[in-house]
């Protein structure tokens, strides 16, 4: 990480990624390629996705395990890039136990959360649920650093842009308009995060 410039750049050396990180993004794009694969693919959807508790399908450990398939190249490109961008920080900062710890209960915590809210007739998939907790806590952590946006490209402090993505979640949940997409389930990984973090009464970065 850069704490030399203003603008926050995470590590780009795959190599000196922290460990848990790593291993999730190592894990995320073997199991894409086997979801994509004639073999092995349907069993991985079949057993691996989350389910409604009504459909018959339903399994416990789906819990977990949705969370490492995608349903196509974009959904993970955008869910590792996520991971990547902001969950370096994050586990340099916790460390590597509190790190993984955190990003499988805030990725329960999204499930839970779409199959309560929502009445769905299809499986979820996907790490958005647990993304969306690194987010929230990067918001937490880091409020002050700055985010350079892709569009328009102006920074912009990492509290504002969680706050933003927050808002646009809800609405969209609410309104329905990304059909598709689990909203409620980002929501949930958010929720989830925030209580984690003051359930364990951690502390931010007070400078920059």
């Amino acid at each position: 990480m850069n704490y030399q410039t203003n603008q926050y750049s995470p590590n780009t050396q795959f190599s000196i990624f922290p460990p848990a990180v790593k291993h999730l993004l190592i894990i995320n794009v073997v199991v894409f390629l086997a979801l994509n694969t004639p073999v092995i693919g349907p069993f991985l959807y079949q057993y691996g996705a989350l389910w409604p508790v009504g459909s018959g399908k339903f399994g416990i450990w789906q819990l977990i395990s949705y969370m490492f398939l995608h349903a196509g190249f974009g959904h993970i490109f955008f869910n590792l890039f996520a991971l990547w961008m902001f969950g370096q920080s994050i586990e340099n900062y916790w460390g590597t136990r509190r790190f993984t710890v955190y990003y499988f209960l805030t990725g329960i915590g999204a499930a839970l959360t779409q199959l309560v809210v929502v009445n769905a007739s299809v499986p979820t998939l996907g790490a958005s649920g647990a993304v969306y907790g690194i987010l929230l806590a990067f918001g937490v952590m880091f409020p002050e650093r700055p985010i350079m946006l892709l569009f328009p490209p102006i920074p912009i402090k990492a509290k504002y842009f969680v706050a933003i993505f927050g808002i646009i979640e809800l609405v969209s949940g609410i309104t329905g308009r990304q059909g598709g997409v689990a909203n409620f389930a980002h929501l949930g990984g958010m929720v989830f995060g925030y209580i984690l973090i003051k359930y364990w009464a951690l502390k931010g970065e007070e400078h920059y």
